[in-house]
């Protein structure tokens, strides 16, 4: 019999896409993939090169749970010179991935009846981590007017004496959007009135757009920041999902709290990409602006002829690498005797009518849009918006 905790959980539906694109293509279809949010470019040299010579110096035992001391360092450095934070080593631990870090905080913070909001549209999994901690999660809705910044007054009505945190994400998946330094002002202050956590996932933080900002909320002042999760890792911006490598910057009694947790679940990252990371942090950084670029490139064509398809309307997104497109005028609308009523119907009709894979909306709490991942190739980008274009285009009222 599995535990109500595990009843609770469903399998992330960016994966779950994924997993049934890459059937579809085993199977010898045509399948262009919108789905996961992984870049398209390999991870530099240099980074590899570090991973090799670690191997080869037979740095391939246990470490530190927390992470190695010139990892962390390296961290802290970063956060200095990027963010204008300064941290200490026990206020560092580095995790097997930003997941891993924000699964970790959430074993450390969250209890029974605890609750957590979570501004929607939201990633997929901070619903279920809440929910995998026996605490609440409380949705605040955003809107498109406010390019799906959540609001200080519909925030604080949400708030009680049970809220323990919140989680804020910006660059925003699956929106694209960017937290200003006046709205972040206004959430820090509701954070220190009531007393509750900012969990701050900084995940997508070096890919921004028309010099738009990334501003950590951390840096605000000193009491904000004592009530700060920072976290972040190098998936996003140095191509290393696989290597699975995050950390979290915060209170040096959360941070322990988490060490002994993560020693009793994964204990430490993987040695070897400890060492890759390091030289990701303190190597050139060429490579993260020339990535961003071709982003940029991306983003343009495909948000300028979402906007071209009838029935479809996408703000440009400021940062990280998807478009949220608004579908909700398709709603209603047949295909056949394929009725459109939902964005889990449009985007099933997409994958099995037009061969291109992206991800419902509701799967991010907002059911009127569909997300697309622009980090793939501009030609499959190309074609795939083809795609969506003629398989909209035979949907009738």
């Amino acid at each position: 019999m599995l535990s109500d905790r595990a009843r609770k959980i469903k399998p992330s539906p960016t994966l779950a896409i994924d997993s049934k694109a890459k059937a579809m293509k085993a199977a010898g279809e045509d399948v262009i993939s919108f789905g996961v949010g992984e870049p398209d470019f390999d991870t530099p040299e240099n980074i590899k090169e570090a991973a090799v010579k670690a191997m080869k110096d037979g740095f391939t035992k246990y470490t530190a749970v927390g992470g190695i001391d010139p990892l962390k360092d390296a961290i802290i450095d970063k956060l200095k010179a990027d963010n204008g934070l300064s941290y200490k080593r026990d206020e560092i631990i580095a995790s097997t991935g930003a997941k891993h870090s924000l699964y970790n905080v959430a074993q450390a913070l969250y209890g029974p009846g605890d609750e957590v909001i979570i501004p929607a549209p939201y990633w997929v999994s901070y619903p279920d981590q809440v929910l995998l901690n026996d605490a609440v999660p409380v949705f605040v809705e955003t809107f498109e007017a406010d390019s799906f910044r959540v609001r200080a007054e519909a925030l604080e009505e949400r708030i009680t004496a049970k809220t323990k945190a919140l989680i804020l994400n910006s660059p925003s998946n699956p929106t694209g959007m960017i937290y200003d330094r006046k709205t972040l002002q206004k959430i820090a202050e509701l954070a220190l009135k009531h007393n509750f956590y900012i969990v701050s996932d900084e995940i997508y933080e070096k890919l921004v757009y028309d010099g738009a900002e990334h501003i950590s909320v951390a840096s605000l002042g000193d009491e904000v920041k004592s009530k700060t999760l920072l976290i972040n890792g190098l998936s996003k911006s140095h191509a290393m999902t696989g290597w699975r490598i995050g950390y979290t910057a915060g209170p040096a009694e959360i941070v322990k709290a988490m060490t002994n947790i993560q020693s009793q679940s994964t204990s430490n990252p993987t040695s070897i990409t400890q060492k890759a990371a390091i030289e990701a942090l303190r190597g050139p950084q060429d490579f993260v602006a020339a990535m961003r670029t071709e982003f940029d490139k991306r983003r343009r064509y495909l948000i300028e002829e979402l906007n071209r398809i009838d029935g479809m309307s996408c703000l440009m997104p400021e940062g990280a690498f998807y478009a949220f497109p608004n579908t909700g005028k398709l709603y209603g609308k047949k295909a056949g005797e394929r009725q459109i009523a939902s964005s889990a119907d449009l985007a099933l009709y997409l994958l099995e009518e037009a061969r291109v894979a992206l991800v419902h909306g509701s799967a991010f709490g907002a059911d009127n849009y569909i997300r697309l991942s622009y980090a793939t190739s501009f030609e499959d980008i190309r074609r795939g918006v083809e795609r969506i274009r003629e398989a909209v285009g035979r949907l009738a009222a």
